[in-house]
């Protein structure tokens, strides 16, 4: 049985953090704020995976009232969620994100970010798609406040 799921993760930019994407640190002078390391690409990615095999979403596994979580590098999010998929007795078939953000231009880290989230969901690069929009200059997106990122996912669930 095949079955879908979709992710949707958007972090405010501030002043004093890196930014991370797709389990990618990107040079620019504002970062994701978040609990964890604010990588809004792999948390639309787990949140997608989870989707699809009936287990809700991040905030279930991965609570930010949880210390334990607090600035944790979001490849450990990943794994965990590549485990619990596993668990599930699912495979992922694919999964595609999009990052939607208006500055900086992300096409030079595209093919490292989808070489880092497959590596730790432990499957092919060939499995992973990464991809950058702009906003075109509306809302918080599109003035430069936020980064937004979304996901589907595809999983095989073996009976």
């Amino acid at each position: 049985m095949l079955r879908i799921g979709e992710g949707y993760d958007i972090h405010r930019l501030v002043a004093g953090r890196p930014l991370k994407l797709g389990c990618v640190e990107v040079a620019f002078e504002r970062g994701s704020l978040g609990h964890s390391d604010g990588d809004a690409a792999a948390h639309a990615v787990c949140d997608a995976l989870l989707g699809a095999v009936g287990l809700g979403d991040m905030g279930r596994f991965f609570p930010s009232s949880d210390p334990r979580w607090e600035g944790a590098d979001s490849r450990v999010f990943l794994r965990e969620v590549a485990r619990l998929v596993a668990e599930a007795s699912a495979e992922l078939v694919n999964v595609d994100v999009t990052i939607v953000m208006e500055k900086p231009r992300l096409a030079p880290y595209l093919d490292a970010m989808r070489a880092a989230v497959a590596a730790a969901l432990g499957v092919e690069a060939s499995r992973v798609c990464v991809k950058a929009k702009s906003a075109d200059g509306l809302g918080p997106v599109g003035s430069g406040e936020a980064v937004e990122a979304r996901a589907v996912a595809l999983v095989e669930v073996r009976a």
